[in-house]
């Protein structure tokens, strides 16, 4: 699977699409045919803003090892349907991942997600903390990645207040590669700067089928935040399955002062702190991504599927 998915064409080439709600959404599961019921349990992978599953693809071999992982590309994002009439939220891409999962057969997983996504994962645990022993769905693990788990702590850039105010569509629509590669380079750490192909990638997928033309809406979910935020905040307080933190410490947007806040009124349990690591540690420190990912999983009693 790692040689089918080497560089973005192919990761696009080698993907799947299901429908959803009419739109074509696009997702990748290393283990389509389900060949390993037994001995691989299922990791479920969530993306963040602005970019989408490509950001796995550097921890995706070492994970494919060890697990069945699917993931996708949210409404708005990379190679999915980015239709303009459509209102975004936090909860329609939750429902999105339910309803792969529910097309894949999938009740039990793992889960790994980053910034956007760890919003979206709060929402999924809150879902199953409402229907308790109901849920069909239930989360093994949760590992969450630089991510604005408390709006208080959100230190958002310029760029992402002007698309959140009136003036957000047309700021979206005069986005060039250029503002959104100083964009992608200010929010990583000083050492681990994306290459040249790194934000070659991030501007193929952000612009794929017209998408600046929903950025405004998109990045409403810092809006969703506050006020969702004694829902999401609960989602992670009463927990049914175990959480893991890892983050990039160097990330001005969530980086340490956001890890402070968990510590605060979560807990200091399963933090993984990366020095000199910004907001995308998948991407600038994949080994050190992992390796946590691998061994907190191996540490959960709870039986794996």
């Amino acid at each position: 699977m790692a040689n089918e998915t080497d560089n973005l064409t192919n990761w696009h080439k080698s993907g799947q699409t299901f429908m959803h709600h009419g739109y074509d959404i696009f997702y990748q599961d290393s283990d389509p045919l389900n060949s390993h019921p037994t001995d691989k349990p299922t990791m479920l992978l969530i993306h963040g803003f602005p970019t989408a599953s490509w950001d796995w693809h550097k921890i995706w071999p070492a994970l494919c090892e060890r697990y069945r992982v699917i993931t996708l590309d949210m409404m708005g994002f990379g190679f999915s349907s980015k239709p303009v009439r459509y209102e975004y939220s936090i909860a329609e891409q939750a429902s999105l991942f339910e309803a792969l999962l529910a097309y894949l057969n999938i009740t039990l997983c793992h889960v790994v997600a980053h910034d956007y996504g760890d919003t979206v994962a709060q929402e999924m645990l809150a879902r199953q903390r409402e229907r308790s022993g109901s849920s069909v769905l239930r989360f093994n693990s949760v590992t969450l990645l630089n991510g604005g788990l408390f709006p208080e702590t959100h230190r958002a850039k310029r760029i992402q207040k002007l698309l959140n105010s009136p003036l957000g569509k047309i700021i979206g629509l005069c986005m060039s590669k250029k503002s959104i590669a100083r964009s992608m380079c200010d929010v990583f750490g000083e050492r681990t700067q994306p290459s040249e192909q790194d934000l070659e990638d991030f501007w193929q997928l952000i612009n794929a089928r017209g998408g600046r033309q929903v950025f405004h809406k998109l990045i409403r979910y810092m809006n969703e935040r506050i006020t969702h935020r004694e829902r999401w905040v609960d989602a992670l307080k009463h927990s049914p399955c175990p959480i893991q933190i890892i983050n990039g410490s160097a990330d001005a947007i969530s980086g340490e002062h956001m890890v402070q806040r968990y510590e605060e009124i979560i807990t200091r349990q399963h933090i993984v702190k990366l020095p000199n690591i910004g907001h995308y540690p998948q991407l600038e420190a994949p080994i050190d991504v992992s390796n946590p990912i691998i061994s907190f999983i191996n540490n959960i009693e709870t039986p794996l599927a």
